[in-house]
């Protein structure tokens, strides 16, 4: 008797668990995630001395109290920041874009574009690959071909000021198209020399080219190069640029960058695919909270997709005012929140049947059975 009473009362808390579990699942599942504490990742990259690369990672998530009020992340920032005000710091990064045409600083490339935006770079370029053609040396297809596509930029951009100046502004699309081809061509010369060209776009460029070369028109080449515009323009866009695929990709790697800014590469770091997933739906799921729950990283991403911003955001709220919660809370909050839904309603229901008084029902029944019986027969 006592043996199945334990029974019943085991089944009816497991029962009242579940359906808690049910009622509160959506705050649960970010109780089960955990925030990232970005101290080693900088720790990784400043012993690599990729400085640049390290503020940007770690001001990210400077943006939020729980890192903010880290006393190590403050000191770490600190020191990273005093190494990139330093004049031997800046220097070797000024020469670095004068001499490699390629920096993860700004004033190195400010420095590597300059020769590069002029129509000097792209002649320089293509009568190097001539004379490498020449001699019977292996030419650098996408290089003759970003060279050629520039020439045809550059023309286009003195054209286009011209008629600019002539029709009193009606020409000023025409103009920023060309420069963003133009400036297109730039950065993905510094791609190509960092070896960040993905594959499908070198054979993209030189199959535009020929395009571009026999109609001398940019028409064919302006969205992609829009594209690659938008997307350079933010810190860590050749990285970015590095992971697309296809033209498709591109657009909606581009389409992330103008909505995040400067964090776009941070947030790609963390989410990779599932961020550039999110940040197709930011109009519906918002910056603020997408950049929220990276914190937690790609789990954040999805858990913000599967219960809404609102709700991502309330609990969140409440998770972060929990002052310690322990290994233990951790693990149970992880595996309630990872419990299939059946199982929880097959508990529930289990809780409820082992109370139902079968005999009484029975019982009661038993007269009523009897005489449908006797009217059958």
């Amino acid at each position: 008797m006592f043996f199945r009473l334990s029974i019943k009362i085991g089944l009816l808390v497991l029962a009242c668990v579940s359906a808690g579990v049910i009622w509160q699942q959506a705050q649960l599942s970010v109780l089960a995630i955990s925030r990232i504490n970005p101290v080693p990742e900088v720790e990784v990259l400043v012993s690599e001395e990729r400085y640049a690369e390290a503020a940007d990672y770690l001001e990210f998530f400077l943006n939020y109290d729980y890192v903010r009020n880290d006393p190590a992340a403050q000191a770490l920032y600190s020191e990273i920041e005093e190494i990139r005000n330093s004049i031997s710091y800046q220097a070797s990064k000024l020469g670095e874009g004068l001499i490699a045409g390629t920096s993860d600083e700004g004033i190195g490339k400010a420095a590597g574009v300059i020769t590069d935006f002029f129509v000097i770079g792209d002649i320089r370029d293509l009568t190097a690959q001539g004379v490498n053609w020449v001699k019977g040396e292996d030419v650098d297809e996408v290089v003759a071909a970003l060279a050629a596509i520039g020439v045809v930029a550059t023309a286009a951009q003195v054209a286009s000021a011209a008629a600019t100046v002539g029709s009193a502004g009606a020409a000023a699309p025409a103009a920023a198209g060309s420069t963003a081809v133009k400036g297109g061509v730039t950065i993905l010369k510094s791609a190509k020399k960092l070896g960040k060209l993905p594959p499908w776009l070198g054979k993209t460029l030189v199959n535009s080219a020929k395009t571009v070369k026999k109609t001398k028109s940019l028409d064919s080449v302006a969205d992609l190069f829009s594209d690659v515009y938008r997307l350079a323009r933010t810190p860590g866009g050749l990285n970015l640029l590095s992971k697309t695929t296809d033209a498709a990709s591109l657009r909606r790697m581009a389409k992330a960058a103008e909505a995040f800014g400067d964090s776009t590469a941070t947030l790609y770091r963390i989410g990779g695919k599932t961020f550039v997933t999110a940040a197709s739906r930011a109009g519906q799921l918002g910056t603020d909270s997408i950049k929220l729950a990276s914190t937690y990283g790609a789990k954040g991403l999805r858990t913000l997709d599967k219960i809404g911003p609102t709700r991502f955001i309330k609990y969140s709220a409440r998770a972060s005012k929990i002052a310690y919660k322990g290994d233990f809370f951790d693990l149970m909050a992880r595996f309630l929140a990872m419990v299939p839904k059946w199982i929880l309603y097959l508990l529930c229901s289990l809780g409820v049947i082992v109370w139902v008084p079968w005999r009484w029902f029975k019982k009661w029944s038993l007269p009523f059975i009897q005489s449908k019986q006797t009217v059958a027969g």
